[in-house]
């Protein structure tokens, strides 16, 4: 017997080595592979050299167009069973062709974090003030928590935004799955592999330079965090890693400093092994930080920011240290820097927070599962989100006659 088909519309083309949306983007494709789904990649993106080959490990891809009648015969023609959209971004594109063309196929968004509260968080800082709900209700989250509505199930990576959406939004949790990080544990073997304490030298921050919370991140450290570790540590160096590297980005490497911007990553793991320390210090965001979880994967101890942090250990002990004063967050890099002993308990957390938190095989059956009772009882579950069925009715109208016109004046 066949496999069933199942989409995936890409706002990009999968970068696993970029940043962590393109590891969590593969990670979905492993889950719906053992599922038994032939997934299909589709995007409008233009693939770059760090693009993911996904054909070597089994999955189809099309380059599809915006604004034009060619997917509505593509989608027919594939008629899948599921339907899955990258960032509410591209269930805004597609979300009434898929809903016209294939009425039947399940969709759902994954939404990578809830940009929403990303956006609120921006605003905030640049106020200079704490979230309100004021800033939550950015136009962000208007076209964000619509997207949820308009889709069967929304995939959320971070526990903190389901409680941020059920309670300050009052979405219907039947809407939202929690599916995070899913990993592989580590194992004793692998721990006892990894660079010791005194195998190592000096900082690390890492982060995707396109992404705003992270350029933000590595100014707050240059201007205001790094010359108080340099006074303590005057021969540590800061290594800023990260893909898509700017001239203003550039330009903030300073050698006498120790102020080191290194560019792209090729392979992430050999460069959090060789480091002491990783320095997280992002003022805005959402989801969960993949730097974290690389940090931990290979054994680094980080000081984070709260944000950084959110979502990330549930119960378990923090593998660092979480502040957000830069004095303190400065003084506990230097603590970490310093104590092998500290160092080397953090660590431990670490790994346990991989391996309780994070363990692909605690979260395979569950969602499986809910995908099969959706299929099934898809449409119940449609009849019991009328607001869905109210935002996809009215989205009909303007997104599709809009698309059209474009495509008309296209031609």
């Amino acid at each position: 017997m066949s496999n069933s088909n199942l989409l995936i519309i890409g706002f990009v083309w999968p970068e696993p080595n970029s940043s962590a949306a393109g590891s969590r983007m593969l990670q979905l494709v492993e889950q719906f592979q053992n599922q038994g789904y032939d997934v299909t990649f589709a995007s409008a993106a233009k693939p770059s050299q760090n693009t993911f080959d996904l054909s070597g490990i089994g999955v189809k891809t099309r380059a599809i167009v915006l604004n034009d009648s060619s997917f509505d015969i593509f989608i027919t023609e594939l008629n899948p069973e599921v339907v899955v959209f990258d960032r509410f971004m591209t269930e805004e594109q597609y979300g009434w062709r898929v809903a016209e063309y294939c009425p039947n196929a399940l969709r759902i968004l994954d939404t990578e974090d809830f940009h929403g509260l990303r956006k609120a968080r921006e605003l905030a800082l640049k106020d200079g003030v704490e979230v309100t709900v004021e800033h939550l209700q950015n136009d962000t989250t208007k076209r964000e928590i619509a997207s949820i509505y308009r889709c069967d199930l929304s995939l959320m990576i971070s526990e903190a935004e389901i409680e941020i959406l059920t309670e300050q939004f009052n979405i219907d949790t039947n809407l939202l799955h929690y599916l995070p990080f899913l990993l592989d544990p580590i194992s004793k073997d692998t721990k006892t592999q990894l660079p010791k304490f005194g195998e190592r030298q000096h900082f690390i921050t890492i982060g995707n330079f396109l992404h705003p919370p992270n350029y933000d991140a590595v100014l707050h450290l240059k201007q205001t965090i790094w010359p108080l570790i340099r006074r303590e540590l005057p021969k540590a160096e800061l290594h800023i890693y990260g893909a898509y590297e700017s001239q203003k980005v550039s330009q903030l490497h300073n050698e006498k400093q120790g102020f080191l911007i290194k560019g792209f990553a090729q392979d992430v793991n050999q460069v959090m092994q060789k480091s002491t320390v990783c320095l997280a210090p992002l003022r805005f965001g959402a989801g969960l930080k993949g730097k974290l979880i690389d940090a931990m994967q290979n054994a680094t101890p980080c000081v984070m920011s709260s944000i950084a942090a959110e979502g990330m250990f549930g119960e378990l002990e923090a593998n660092g240290f979480i502040e957000n004063d830069a004095k303190a967050f400065a003084e506990k890099a230097i603590t970490l820097y310093n104590n092998s002993e500290t160092w080397q308990n953090k660590q431990e957390n670490g790994f346990t927070v991989i391996n309780e938190r994070f363990n692909k095989a605690d979260f395979e059956s569950e969602f499986a599962q809910k995908v099969v009772n959706l299929k099934t009882n898809l449409k119940t579950h449609r009849q019991n989100n009328f607001i869905g069925n109210l935002l996809q009715h009215q989205t009909l109208q303007s997104t599709k006659y809009l698309s059209k016109w474009i495509e008309a004046k296209n031609k």
